[in-house]
């Protein structure tokens, strides 16, 4: 089988040219650090053999050859000392690792410097020239085995972008005919199996803003199980929600939304970036999260925040202060939509002339938080005029054109902006296709053509006839860090909906069910195996369907459906709302589902004309369709009990009568 991609796309410049090279080396910027770096290491290098040059003391020619690389300097004792070269090298990775998962580059110095001391400490007779020579032959060996795995990289990466683009416009020509065919947003509607999924977040979302009932959030708050991708995923799923089923329900679906924002606003959530400032920038007064860096909080909370006000027309986040980070009982950090997307243009401006992406953690960039970063920049131009996106747009696709995608087309999924070199990480083109498609719809859609060639690969058909999809190796799961795929099946699900991709998005629906077996409990539908963060995926991989992230992330529902009646107050769980959309922004049609024994349930509405008149038409699956008037209050407001069976759609309209 061939080298499986989801994370590739045909490098085309959609805003001006198509770009005729393939990148066979890293960027300007990159290769800048890259030599940067290089020059550092040889600095070290030369600043380690000067204490033997000069003929200094033991201790100081021991501890410069441990300069070389961690645990050099136990070379020149020999012996036993040698057993900890390779203590020092897996103490360097532990601190590789720390720098890589929190932004801890002091970690990573010590790591170098500390085996050195301990050897310089303990040394009786300096280091020799045998002792440099046996260093030196270490890290050219090491230089060359790496150099050799980068051409061999970089020999596979050119071959598969050739592979590429002998098929790649076929598949993008199909996938813009699926895309095209979006469904009227009048006919849609939640069905059962949607509904008790969405109780999921429900449940989640409607508990007191200090609990944490259901999610994963007492381990690592740095990486991607933290519970601030919880609450962003879970909004986000909210949004499609709001946006596409029901825009016209303010109630318990708007007092979730702001539950996750106001969660979200906890030290518990946001105080990493406290530590990842002191000892990553070295900053230890101004821990604004909203500030320098940090796009993993600004992209992400500021796409979610502006989803929720552009599908619900509630702009209450636009008021200075709405949104503020409290430090403490002294210190807090009051902003706003617009003073977090103010934080985000800035720090691309700051960055357009080195990476123009810019860190999550201090140095490491990520292109996913910084395609949340545009969606956001996007979404707050549409809520309040700013016009980031179209000024900044060009930039960043040219940064990220030159600077994070490699010789077969592929966007890295990270870059040290300190080195200039890339790591692995697994991030996969179809999340860069998905959420692309808020601000950059063609790339968005050669992505995903470029993404499905290689899931195409992994189809397969059950003894049942059913298609799944089967994933080489074993995955990574986000929130308990465990290989599993249920995260990467329920990813798919939703890019493969928002492009109308039908057959991928059936087999990844198959292959959760299939490999993770969920189960209804009280009326709810969870994956009983899977994290909460999964799940959530899972739920908002079912709701969507062609064009609703796009719709959710650009366009929203529209001023007139906004305008009109407003279902406002209904209780959780006793009434489910499977559809509330005013087509006319004069009358309301509603889909209700009863999730509780009882039938009489109170309905409240509101933006209805103060005093007016209005016709409450009711039907019910195998009843007679029942017809009520009532008149509004003088505030607009109209309560109206109403029984509610398995399906009951209602119909609210001004009437003379």
């Amino acid at each position: 089988m061939a080298e499986l991609q989801l994370d590739v796309h045909e490098r085309v410049d959609l805003l001006t040219k198509p770009v005729q090279r393939l990148i066979e080396a890293p960027g300007p910027y990159s290769q800048f650090r890259q030599r940067m770096t290089l020059a550092v290491y040889g600095s070290l290098l030369l600043l380690g053999s000067l204490p033997s040059l000069l003929a200094w003391s033991p201790a100081w020619q021991t501890f410069g050859l441990g300069l070389w690389f961690p645990g050099a300097g136990f070379i020149a004792l020999g012996g036993w000392w040698l057993l900890l070269i390779p203590a020092s090298l897996a103490l360097m990775w532990l601190a590789v690792i720390a720098w890589f998962w929190a932004g801890a580059f002091l970690v990573l110095a010590l790591a170098w410097v500390f085996p050195a001391l301990a050897a310089g400490l303990v040394a009786d007779s300096g280091a020799v020239a045998r002792d440099f020579l046996v260093a030196g032959l270490l890290v050219a060996g090491s230089g060359a085995y790496l150099r050799i795995r980068a051409n061999r990289r970089q020999k596979r990466r050119l071959e598969l972008a050739a592979q590429r683009k002998s098929s790649l416009e076929k598949t993008v020509v199909r996938v813009n005919e699926m895309a095209a065919k979006r469904c009227d947003p009048n006919d849609r509607e939640l069905d059962r199996l949607q509904l008790s999924s969405v109780r999921y977040l429900f449940d989640r979302a409607l508990q007191p803003i200090d609990e944490w009932n259901g999610f994963n959030h007492e381990g690592d708050q740095f990486q991607p199980g933290a519970v601030r991708y919880q609450l962003n995923n879970m909004g986000y799923a909210f949004g499609v929600l709001q946006g596409t089923y029901a825009p016209n329900f303010s109630g318990y679906l708007g007092r979730a939304q702001r539950n996750l924002i106001e969660k979200y606003l906890l030290r518990k959530v946001w105080g990493y970036w406290v530590y990842e400032s002191m000892w990553g920038h070295f900053n230890f007064t101004d821990f604004d999260p909203c500030g320098k860096d940090n796009i993993m909080l600004t992209g992400w909370f500021g796409a979610q925040v502006g989803q929720y006000m552009l599908n619900s027309g509630d702009r209450r986040y636009t008021e200075p202060g709405s949104l503020t980070f409290r430090l403490n009982d002294r210190t807090a950090y009051r902003h706003c939509l617009g003073s977090i997307n103010q934080g985000i243009a800035e720090n691309y401006d700051h960055y357009k002339n080195q990476f123009g992406l810019y860190s999550c953690e201090p140095t490491w960039i990520y292109p996913t938080c910084n395609f949340y970063g545009m969606a956001s920049l996007g979404m707050n131009d549409r809520l309040s005029n700013s016009a980031y996106r179209d000024r900044l747009l060009e930039m960043w696709l040219g940064k990220l054109d030159a600077e994070f995608t490699d010789a077969a087309g592929s966007i890295v999924s990270l870059r040290n902006g300190l080195t200039g070199f890339t790591y692995p990480f697994p991030t996969r083109g179809i999340l860069f296709a998905q959420i692309g498609n808020a601000f950059m719809p063609e790339r968005a859609r050669r992505l995903w053509a470029a993404s499905r060639a290689g899931l195409e690969e992994c189809l397969q058909t059950t003894g049942h006839g059913r298609e799944h999809l089967v994933l080489p190796g074993s995955g990574y799961d986000r929130g308990l860090t465990r290989p599993e795929y249920a995260s990467a099946y329920a990813r798919i699900l939703a890019a493969a909906h928002e492009f109308g991709d039908l057959r991928i998005a059936k087999a990844a629906q198959a292959s959760l069910d299939l490999q993770f077996s969920s189960s209804t409990e009280a009326g709810v539908r969870v994956y009983p195996t899977v994290n909460n963060d999964g799940n959530i995926l899972a739920i908002f991989g079912s709701l969507v369907r062609t064009g609703d992230i796009r719709q959710s992330m650009h366009d929203g529902p529209g001023d007139r459906t906004l305008s009109g009646p407003m279902l406002f107050e209904a209780d959780y769980p006793d009434v489910l709302i499977a559809k509330a959309r005013s087509a006319d922004g004069q009358s309301l049609d509603l889909v209700l589902h009863s999730g509780s024994d009882g039938k009489s349930k109170s309905l409240g509405f509101n933006q209805l004309e103060p005093l007016g008149r209005y016709a409450l038409l009711i039907e019910r699956t195998g009843a007679a369709s029942e017809k009520r008037v009532a008149s509004a209050n003088s505030e607009g407001v109209l309560r109206i009990e109403v029984d509610i069976s398995d399906r009951t759609q209602l119909t609210l309209q001004p009437t003379a009568a």
